[in-house]
């Protein structure tokens, strides 16, 4: 089983979301965070004075996932996600040792 992580833009979180349930992947957990990587922010003008904003907004999304879907999913995450421009993001993929389903206490596969 593995955890994928994948940092994108906000405005493509719609794509992504389509192109990961056309290929049979469920359940997703969404959260909204701010950061950089080589994009290294830029700079706004406010009032007549220019600032740098050095995080700009993101959106991870976590996917738990069996082995075999880790591929597809990268794939279509990818292709969702690309714009093409500095900053579409990063997709990280993590082992992962044991899920839980609170519910039912089915675990690890059963539990995806």
């Amino acid at each position: 089983m593995k955890l994928v992580c994948a940092i994108i833009k906000p405005f493509k979180l719609d794509d992504v979301r389509e192109a990961i349930a056309e290929i049979g992947v469920e359940g997703l957990t969404v959260t909204e965070v701010k950061g950089f990587g080589r994009q290294k922010g830029h700079t706004e003008l406010y009032r007549g004075a220019e600032y740098q904003v050095d995080f700009l907004p993101k959106v991870k999304l976590e996917i738990a996932t069996l082995d075999e879907h880790v591929d597809r999913l990268i794939a279509a995450i990818e292709k969702a996600a690309c714009t093409g421009r500095i900053g579409d993001g990063k997709i990280f993929v993590f082992e992962l040792a044991q899920v839980v389903r609170i519910r039912t206490g089915e675990t690890d596969a059963d539990a995806i």
